[in-house]
Parts: C-alpha cells; structure tokens; sequence
C-alpha cells in the first residue's frame, strides 16, 4: 500500500513545485485534482487542464511524475452528475468525460466523482436517474480502460437544504447503485470519515464491499458532543451553509475518531493493497499553505506506521 493525498488544498501550486514537495515529504502518490477552469466548487483545483489535454502535455506530466518517483493514483473530479438542469449537467458530463480522456492519455486507470442528486426527485427516482447516466458514462470510461469510482461523502446541504447531495452515502444505496451499474469498473472511493458521523461501521463496510473499494480517502472526524446537545443530529438550522453541522468536524489522520490501524488493516486483510490517499479538509490546520502543508505532513506520520 502507497501513501498520497488529494492535491484539491493546494489549488495554487504550480504541479512541478507541488512534487518536489511531496517527494520531500515522503509521499509516494497524488490524487490528481482535475475541475475546469470555470469552477467556483470547493476543495477544488486543476494543476492540470483536462479540457485540453493533449498527448504532447500528457507526455510532460507523465515524465514529471516519473523524474520525483511519484505515481498519479486517480483523477478527481466531483460535480453534480445528477443536476436538475439538463444543460448544466450535461456540462459537467462533457468535463467528466474529458477527465476520462486525460485518464487514459495518462495511463491513470481510475477516475473519481459524485453520482449526485435531485431534489425534485425521490429517492428511489434519484437512483433510476443514476442509472441511466452512469451506465452510459461506465461504458465510455470501460471503452478508455478507465474505472470511474464514486466517492461516499453525502454533501448535505450541497443541492438543497437538508437534503443529500450524492446519493452514495451508505450501504443500502451502494447496493441500489451496483444494481442499477452491474459494471465491473463502477466502483467506490471509500472514505471512513462520512460513514463515521453518519453512525455507520466502517470496518463492516470495508469487508461488505471490499471487491468494489477501488481507492480510500484517509480523512478523519472528530464528534462535538456540545454541538450534538445544541444542534441535534440533523445539525445547525440557523446557519445552514454546507459543513456547517454543528456537532462534527473532519480532522486529519489522527486527530479525529478513526481506528486507522483498524482500518488500514481491514483493507489489507481483504485484498486492498492500492493507495491510501489523505483528503485535507481539517479547519484547523487550513488558512495558509504552510499550515495545510504542516497538516499534511501530520497526516503522514500517524499513517505510516501502519502502511506496509
């Protein structure tokens, strides 16, 4: 198993200055962020341009990668696959899909993204709508060498208030997703901060699905009994801006409730031997890039006793 981190929270670094630091620093892989240029999302960067990739360019990165012996464990790029409106979506479609280009011009076999929402929608239609959008987007990545895997983070508040933004947050709508996509490269990014706080066993989830754990986040969440006791579980009403529950928070490595020696071992012991990839989304140690750095580098060191 490799250790990396998702580079979405160092949106302005330059990629060449970005991998020394991480050589420096002991990393062995990056989760390559890749939005469009026009994108006003959050934790969101694009050191590479995905819409315009050639096989010159990727050639360039390529060898980048390789001069600080560092590989690209996946392209990231998560928007709402599921938009309400038709042309906005199928904007972020075309963007997805030239993701999935630039994935195969970098021999980089796997892609991540949300499979989204619609508030208009219930759920069960939410995920019939899935359905017929990624059984067309799987084939296309299928036809590029390319898995597409789906992340688990619900992204509350995100589409609408006190509704889930991605319909992938659970076992019970893993199921449902594998169901509608029985297609061997649709799979997850498993992230045990969000099954944490949602009461879920992420241990459980790991040997449950292990054959379609495609990639891991290591990201941690710390509990706010006080926050809990104000707010309830349903989180804060009176300012309801996204991540904003209330009672929990995400931390990095370490400093949250995560059992990683649990979890890294779960992993192993059911065939996982990839990249375990740090997704920077602590409050505390973000405001400068020397923090998120300091943090990052935290991360690694409770991690890395623990990856073999």
């Amino acid at each position: 198993m490799k250790l990396g981190f998702l580079i979405a929270c160092l949106p302005d670094i330059a990629l060449a200055d970005l991998l020394q630091w991480a050589q420096e620093n002991q990393f062995q892989a990056l989760e390559l962020a890749a939005w469009p240029v026009a994108s006003d999302r959050d934790y969101q960067a694009r050191q590479i341009d995905a819409a315009r990739m050639t096989p010159a360019e990727a050639g360039r990165v390529t060898e980048l990668f390789r001069e600080h012996d560092l590989e690209i464990s996946a392209l990231a790029y998560y928007d709402n696959n599921l938009h309400p409106d038709l042309a906005q979506r199928e904007g972020y479609h075309d963007h997805l899909r030239r993701v999935i280009d630039t994935a195969a011009l970098l021999q980089v076999g796997l892609v991540g993204t949300f499979v989204g929402a619609r508030p208009d929608l219930s759920p069960a239609e939410n995920i019939r709508e899935i359905g017929g959008v990624f059984r067309g987007l799987t084939a296309y990545a299928a036809d590029k060498g390319v898995r597409i895997m789906i992340e688990n983070c619900p992204m509350e508040n995100w589409v609408r208030f006190g509704f889930p933004g991605n319909y992938a947050f659970s076992p019970e709508l893993w199921s449902a997703l594998f169901n509608e996509v029985p297609s061997d490269n649709f799979g997850l990014n498993l992230d045990p901060s969000h099954l944490h706080w949602l009461g879920i066993d992420y241990l459980r989830a790991v040997r449950e699905f292990a054959p379609k754990i495609f990639h891991a986040h290591a990201k941690d969440t710390e509990i706010l009994p006080e926050g809990r006791h104000h707010h309830s579980i349903f989180g804060t009403q009176i300012d309801p801006a996204p991540w904003k529950s209330g009672w929990w928070r995400y931390r990095l490595p370490g400093l949250g409730e995560i059992d990683w020696r649990a979890f890294i071992s779960a992993l192993q012991e059911n065939g996982y031997d990839y990249v375990l990839s740090i997704e920077h989304e602590d409050p505390v140690w973000e405001g400068s890039e020397e923090k998120i750095k300091r943090g990052l580098v935290l991360g690694r060191k409770h991690l890395s006793p623990f990856i073999i």
